[in-house]
């Protein structure tokens, strides 16, 4: 891994709403077909984290590197960064009152100028791999959280990013519903994609994950590889995190 090149370079960022920073001089780097995932307490900026390197929100100090271009600093155009850096929310965001194919073929179409033609035949074939083909002509409303959250998937899929972000994807589903959504992204991992992954699910960060972030007040206080964070952390405050991640989930280790 140490060998692909860097994609995204986060350095110092630091993110404050005016009552303290969110994000204290964060800094990562995500090489190509690299997984990293972002862990820690609530409210620890996991999730402000992810939308700072989307665009979505404005940093107050540090930079922000695609492929070594600087984004955070002139002016960037942020409609076409999210076409390389695209992003998975826990909310889903699809449009109720269009079907699943036109959700999904919406943005190569519009904002990337694609053949309508092609981007059906596309977006037919990574349906079919998520499992949802028969669902194509559905509308959200007649899908169960898991299978929106796949259409969500496809949908930041089909614009071919660099970097997929996912947002604590699962947060909202049901308990039987998180392993289909959890599947998916552990093929994708199989298959080479780039991802900063969110999530509050330790065995899915410690299956998927090439290095583990473990953020708490705003900074990162530890990254190490998953087998070791997870058996051997280094930091106290990582310790404790796993320790009641533990007891919170009736004694089954992470």
């Amino acid at each position: 891994m140490a060998q692909q090149p860097v994609l995204l370079e986060v350095k110092n960022i630091v993110k404050n709403y005016g009552e303290g920073n969110v994000l204290d001089g964060v800094s990562l780097e995500l090489r190509k077909g690299e997984v990293k995932v972002v862990i820690g307490p609530s409210g620890c900026g996991k999730s402000t984290l992810l939308r700072c390197i989307n665009g979505l929100e404005k940093i107050q100090a540090g930079q922000i590197l695609l492929t070594g271009n600087v984004l955070t600093e002139g002016k960037t155009d942020w409609s076409k960064v999210r076409q390389k850096i695209g992003m998975v929310f826990q909310s889903y965001d699809l449009f109720p009152h269009m079907s699943v194919l036109d959700n999904i073929t919406l943005g190569p179409v519009k904002v990337q100028g694609r053949e309508k033609k092609e981007v059906v035949l596309e977006a037919e074939k990574l349906l079919g791999r998520v499992g949802l083909l028969d669902k194509k002509d559905a509308y959200p409303r007649q899908l169960s959280g898991g299978q929106k959250q796949r259409v969500a998937i496809v949908r930041a899929l089909i614009l071919k990013p660099e970097i997929l972000l996912f947002d604590e994807v699962t947060a909202a589903l049901d308990p039987e519903m998180v392993r289909e959504v959890l599947d998916v992204i552990l093929e994708l991992a199989d298959d080479g994609y780039t991802m900063l992954i969110v999530t509050h699910e330790m065995q899915f960060a410690r299956a998927v994950a090439d290095q583990v972030v473990f953020l708490d007040g705003g900074r990162i206080v530890e990254s190490d590889a998953p087998e070791q964070f997870f058996t051997q952390p280094k930091a106290e405050r990582a310790r404790r995190f796993l320790n009641t991640f533990v007891y919170e989930k009736g004694g089954e280790k992470a």
